[in-house]
């Protein structure tokens, strides 16, 4: 299946943090207060995704993250996708932390490039606009 040219994405207002947790550790409470959170597991950490202001201090974390949504669902057979959105953000010397979930990937920039990284999408041909996150309730009232 051939890849679009164009994406859009959406950018979350949320500051969020990537969080390093022991194997095996159990998910903190505070880590699902967010609008977007994800917990991945490994045979040598486990890393969670969660809203910056949730963090305890003591926590080893990155801080200052903001999460851009590709539009989706997209299908299981494009080919490309991170690397028409990556390619444009790596000759700007922008790094990024890259989620997966079923329908869309995510692409985590900090904070204080997230500006630059979506006016270089915008310049690339892709779309950028403000996302506007679903609460628990609007969610479960739509399905």
């Amino acid at each position: 299946m051939s890849t679009p040219s164009t994406f859009t994405l959406y950018q979350y207002p949320e500051t969020l943090a990537v969080v390093r947790l022991g194997v095996g550790d159990e998910i903190p409470a505070w880590a699902e207060s967010s609008s977007i959170f994800s917990v991945t597991g490994t045979a040598t950490e486990t890393s969670i995704v969660c809203a910056a202001r949730s963090v305890p201090k003591k926590a080893r974390h990155e801080r200052g993250f903001i999460a851009f949504e590709v539009q989706g669902p997209l299908d299981f057979a494009l080919t490309g996708v991170l690397v028409a959105l990556l390619t444009p953000l790596a000759e700007e010397e922008i790094s990024v932390f890259v989620q997966s979930t079923f329908d869309t990937d995510w692409i985590l920039i900090p904070q204080n490039d997230a500006e630059r990284a979506a006016e270089t999408w915008r310049r690339a041909g892709h779309h950028v606009t403000v996302a506007v996150p679903a609460t628990k309730a609007s969610r479960k009232s739509t399905s």
